[in-house]
């Protein structure tokens, strides 16, 4: 089925409007460099917070308001060491990085044997006499095979989120994770880790993909070598802080609600410019181009800067909380958390029905590359599910994002401003197509 021309020519405006007259890059470039540690609790996120609510208010949108939700505050208070210990007595310094949550090592650090293992299988047939007092490292590295470097992310990513609870049950003092990105570099990619607390907390830091190369190497030629390592970091006392929402109200259906949204907080590694201050910025635009354009939606269409994705979900939990707590029906959210390269697609997360209506509609978007559909949706929108609320996310081209995923290299410099606009463009276009033919 052919687009409608006034379709056609709609979404032609809107990308019109994003390629020529975007204020996306500006916002971003304020954002990395004014509020680039905006971790859940600090007062970088605090500050970028305030800015964020002063953008909407500028912009003109209908209503702009603080949602309070207490966060947790997790701190890393100075540059991590380590070193692989030889059996000379000399040392090889390689690069590492505390994983979010971790608990610190004390001020001497940690020194002991290190034992590598591909997976926790390996844990469990080594057992506790072979692993306990030692560190463990945990070196599968993500699946170069898989096209969808999402996919090769989750094969890998559990021996980060969960590998100091698995050593710790055999006796661990430390872990050790090859970083979780395809490139050869020497820079580490930290990510949110976990704690049981019927399990000894042990420190759990990540090494660049070069440093876990070297290390594997030097313990096969010397299985009984030390590393050491040290980090000054921890949780702290929760926060408050807040999730920063603006809304068009809609002229039709105002009680029904679309989301347009990314998460505010990133990892103090990098800046956060494309986890996520890319989906920020494109997602107030989105409202912004309805504006300038003079596009009155049907729907109410709201914004939502949620705070505390990277290791908490506390600012999606309390969005979500709040809506049924008040009834609010909310028929459709779309989530910009993927990076801020080429648009592709979309993931699409509800009922195939309208799944299949939605894919049908995005024919209009082929001429701007969008053509492909996936099965997913997005961490902070997904509460929304339980109440009924059909979930979308951006799929930018993916062959670059874990390249800067957490990063150091997660930085302005590493954004091309094109295809972040291309990336506003299409959630417009999208949001455009759902609001006119609704989902019933």
């Amino acid at each position: 089925m052919l687009p409608a021309q006034h379709d056609s020519t709609i979404i032609r405006s809107i990308y019109d409007h994003s390629l020529s007259q975007s204020d996306c890059f500006k916002n971003l470039e304020i954002l990395c460099r004014n509020y680039p540690k905006r971790l859940a609790g600090s007062p970088g996120a605090a500050s970028a917070v305030e800015w964020t609510k002063k953008i909407m208010d500028d912009y003109g949108f209908d209503s702009v308001w603080l949602q309070p939700v207490m966060v947790p505050h997790w701190v890393n208070i100075e540059k991590e060491r380590a070193a692989i210990m030889n059996a000379d007595g000399s040392k090889t310094e390689v690069t590492v990085c505390a994983l979010g949550n971790s608990i610190g090592t004390g001020p001497g650090g940690i020194s002991a044997s290190i034992i590598e293992v591909k997976n926790f299988e390996e844990l469990v047939a080594l057992g506790k006499k072979s692993i306990e007092g030692k560190i463990v490292f945990y070196n599968r590295p993500m699946d170069p095979l898989l096209i969808n470097t999402f996919e090769a992310y989750g094969g890998a990513v559990n021996q980060r989120h969960a590998g100091a609870v698995e050593a710790a049950k055999y006796g661990a003092v430390g872990v050790v994770v090859r970083s979780m990105t395809l490139n050869l570099d020497d820079y580490p990619h930290t990510g949110a880790m976990r704690y049981d607390d019927t399990i000894p907390k042990i420190p759990a830091c990540a090494i660049s993909t070069i440093g876990a190369e070297l290390l594997s190497n030097e313990l096969k030629n010397n299985p009984s070598l030390k590393f050491y390592f040290r980090q000054n970091c921890g949780m702290q006392e929760e926060v408050l802080s807040y999730n920063v929402i603006g809304e068009i109200k809609g002229s039709e259906h105002p009680e029904e609600v679309i989301v347009v949204g990314g998460h505010l907080d990133a990892w103090e590694t990098g800046d956060g410019a494309h986890d996520d201050g890319a989906g920020c910025v494109q997602s107030i635009e989105v409202l912004r181009i309805f504006n300038e354009l003079g596009m009155k939606p049907k729907h109410t269409i709201r914004c939502v800067m949620f705070m505390n994705e990277e290791n908490g979900l506390r600012g999606a939990k309390e969005y979500a909380k709040v809506a049924d707590e008040k009834n609010e029906i909310h028929v459709f959210a779309v989530e910009s958390d993927a990076g801020g390269f080429v648009p592709r697609g979309f993931g699409l997360d509800g009922p195939d029905s309208i799944r299949n209506k939605i894919i049908e509609w995005c024919s209009s978007l082929e001429p701007y590359g969008i053509h492909a559909f996936y099965h997913w949706g997005g961490a902070d929108i997904s509460p929304l599910k339980e109440q009924g609320c059909f979930l979308a996310g951006l799929a930018p081209d993916s062959q670059r994002y874990f390249d800067v995923h957490h990063a150091a290299t997660d930085v302005m410099e590493n954004i091309n401003k094109r295809e972040l606009e291309l990336g506003a463009a299409a959630i417009a276009a999208l949001i455009y197509l759902v609001d006119k033919n609704g989902l019933k």
